[in-house]
């Protein structure tokens, strides 16, 4: 601007303004937000937020960070159900995203979980006397619930 006017841009010069504006706007990447998940044992079937998204060693892309009901389950194995976060880091908060955004190869963001899976007190059962006496006392256990749920159906 000059005196209050505006300068005439040539036509070269806005053309290749306009490309260059165009070709950089293409070269932004884009996010990507991974979680890996292990187990031990591996092999374990896992359900994040009731679906299905594999069996361990696996990875699943996800949009949002925050924290996510997780479940774990293997035969022989006690069920693993609990909450697992997946933190968002420096370069998806304003303004820094903004940076990341344009950055040409993109952002990948990969989260790790792991988990350590206890077998179940049926699968350590090893002679007859031990099952008979894991079935004793699980009878004696379903007959207290119900002993101690008779007044509350009442």
């Amino acid at each position: 601007m000059t005196g209050g006017r505006l300068q005439r841009v040539p036509g070269r010069v806005a053309l290749l303004l306009a490309a260059s504006v165009m070709i950089a706007s293409q070269l932004g990447g884009c996010v990507r937000r991974t979680v890996a998940i292990t187990s031990d044992p591996p092999g374990a079937t896992v359900t994040v937020n009731d679906v299905q998204v594999g069996r361990t060693p696996c990875e699943f892309d996800f949009m949002f960070h925050g924290v996510y009901d997780v479940l774990f389950e293997k035969p022989g194995y006690e069920p693993l159900r609990k909450p697992m976060r997946a933190s968002a880091p420096l370069s998806e908060y304003p303004p820094v995203d903004l940076g990341a955004l344009a950055w040409p190869g993109g952002v990948h963001t990969k989260h790790r979980w792991h988990v350590t899976m206890l077998p179940s007190a049926e699968s350590l059962i090893t002679s007859d006397e031990q099952r008979a006496a894991f079935e004793a006392d699980l009878l004696r256990r379903a007959n207290d619930a119900k002993q101690s749920a008779a007044p509350l159906a009442k």
